[in-house]
């Protein structure tokens, strides 16, 4: 599982739930269902990370959030 945001919503435009990546610029799936964009989202940012890491470009640490309980 990604440490990366993830925002998922769903594009009436589109008739899919997309899911941004918004550290990694571009970085966006979609699918059918809410779970099928999570997981494709897990994919491209999988991507995502290797073509960075392959063409030499920065690569940003999550940010992640803290909850309070």
């Amino acid at each position: 599982m990604s440490r990366y945001e993830i925002i998922i919503y769903w594009s009436v435009e589109d008739h899919a739930f997309i899911a941004e990546v918004p550290e990694l610029p571009g970085c966006a799936a979609d699918g059918a269902t809410y779970q099928e964009a999570l997981s494709n989202a897990e994919i491209v940012i999988k991507d995502w990370l290797e073509t960075a890491k392959e063409l030499g470009r920065h690569v940003p640490e999550p940010k992640g959030r803290l909850i309070f309980a």
